[in-house]
């Protein structure tokens, strides 16, 4: 198992014409007694929307984690063409609602990474937790519980979160899964907002409108990569029918 921070001149090539942010080759990864991904072979292009599609347990989450640096490979190769840290927002579901924290202690664990839980925070990064409180319109809502957040509300502070980490990868889980439409079209936005500011943005999705609206998609089946290019190349009917995805 081998993970680099600098792509190799032999990789620097992505499919579409545009450099990999992330590429990983005979990648396989799972959990003790558990195997996932199997021999996965495809490039991440930067500057660019990345939808993971599958059906529930094809491996879209343990992808997401690998590339967070969260789940370890098991074996093959995963090559990560820069050198800032992702910033990994997982389903809102998997925080807590009891956790006795505001949406502005919530977005400032994003400076963690850098700062530390110990330290205090210095004036660039409140700055930093400020403008991404704004960027996702949730300002007005820094004092309040994250619990008494609804839905949307809920999400848009998470990624500010990862907003607030300052990477150039932003890997996402489900990101408007349960959200009413206004609150989907509204991360929409931000995320191509965002591809349009110099991040690449990687989102697991069963929105089919969501991943017809990215620039790439990653189409998983059995923890094998069952599809891989333009949205309307691969998210044919026929192509969705083999993997038995439910839209």
């Amino acid at each position: 198992m081998k993970i680099m921070f600098k792509t190799p001149n032999h990789l620097t090539t992505a499919p579409r014409g545009r450099t990999p942010r992330v590429r990983f080759a005979a990648l396989c990864a799972g959990y003790p007694g558990r195997p996932v991904l199997r021999q996965l072979d495809a490039a991440i292009p930067g500057l660019a929307m990345t939808a993971l599609v599958g059906p529930n347990g094809s491996g879209k989450s343990t992808l997401l984690g690998v590339m967070a640096g969260v789940i370890r490979p098991t074996s093959g190769e995963l090559h990560h063409n820069g050198v800032l840290p992702p910033a990994f927002v997982p389903q809102r579901t998997a925080v807590g609602d009891t956790l006795p924290l505001t949406v502005r202690q919530t977005v400032e664990m994003g400076r963690w990474g850098e700062r530390g839980p110990w330290r205090r925070l210095t004036g660039r990064d409140h700055a930093t937790v400020d403008h991404a409180l704004d960027r996702l319109g949730i300002g007005a809502l820094a004092s309040r519980q994250l619990g008494e957040l609804s839905g949307g509300q809920r999400q848009r502070a998470l990624i500010a979160q990862g907003l607030a980490q300052g990477s150039d990868l932003l890997l996402l889980d489900e990101p408007t899964t349960g959200l009413d439409p206004e609150a989907r079209e509204r991360i929409a936005t931000l995320l191509t907002e965002l591809v349009a500011d110099g991040v690449t943005v990687v989102q697991a999705t069963h929105d089919l409108e969501a991943a017809r609206a990215s620039d790439t998609c990653l189409v998983l089946h059995d923890g094998r990569l069952a599809g891989d290019g333009h949205p309307d190349q691969v998210l044919t009917t026929a192509a969705l029918a083999r993997i038995r995805q439910p839209f």
